[in-house]
């Protein structure tokens, strides 16, 4: 249910052990080394996923990776509040991992941060941590949970920049003439995120209640725009 380590043994939950991810990683290297191709990891967690990625980089394997923002900004600690909004897969990692994460985001390692948004209804959420489904929303939680730990250009870089090149989206610059497709943000607004915040319909966020830096106050797209 959570991540196999001290605080898993501590508060008597059933742990998900890292050697899971990275088994399963490092055998994906491997193939990819064998036949060669291209290859992307979503959602790696680890510390030891970051030194495999980097390495196999290193190799000239064309391989990327993506984190969720969630395992940017929080850590196994959360568990202790047994609400079932920090049941998430993979589960929250330890404090040396979120910062092997962060540290392989600047130098380049990891591509790509994903809101890993996972809509769950009440039903299947609040309940007993054993019982509850895992994950969280995260789309309108992400700008402010990573700006709180990562400099502005990493962020536009790997929320942008990066997924077009990787999955060949096409983009258009700010031009006249080209199809706007602009976020208006505020990277300096701090506040703390609650239910007013979430228009999903489902509100499992694992942010809930906590303080944020940073918030999106609107878009222009499809030759439209909206102010949140």
């Amino acid at each position: 249910m959570v991540n196999e380590e001290q605080n898993s043994t501590k508060f008597g939950l059933k742990g998900i052990p890292a050697l899971a991810e990275e088994l399963q990683i490092a055998r994906d290297l491997y193939i990819l080394e064998y036949t060669g191709g291209k290859l992307h990891i979503p959602t790696i967690t680890t510390k030891k996923a970051v030194k495999l990625i980097k390495e196999a980089k290193n190799k000239g394997l064309n391989v990327t990776c993506s984190v969720a923002a969630h395992h940017l900004v929080l850590n196994d600690e959360e568990m202790g509040s047994f609400d079932a909004n920090t049941k998430v897969s993979p589960p929250l990692r330890t404090l040396k991992d979120t910062k092997a994460l962060i540290k392989g985001l600047k130098e380049g390692v990891i591509d790509i941060i994903t809101s890993d948004h996972n809509p769950i209804d009440i039903e299947h959420k609040k309940l007993e941590y054993e019982k509850a489904k895992f994950g969280t929303i995260g789309l309108e939680s992400l700008f402010g949970a990573v700006n709180q730990v990562l400099d502005l250009d990493i962020i536009v870089k790997c929320l942008t920049t990066n997924p077009l090149k990787i999955f060949n989206i096409p983009s258009y610059s700010i031009a006249v003439g080209n199809k706007a497709n602009i976020t208006l943000f505020n990277p300096d607004e701090e506040y703390v995120f609650n239910d007013k915040h979430i228009f999903s319909t489902s509100k499992n966020s694992v942010f809930l209640n906590k303080k944020l830096k940073g918030k999106v106050y609107g878009i222009i797209a499809n030759n439209k725009s909206e102010l949140i």
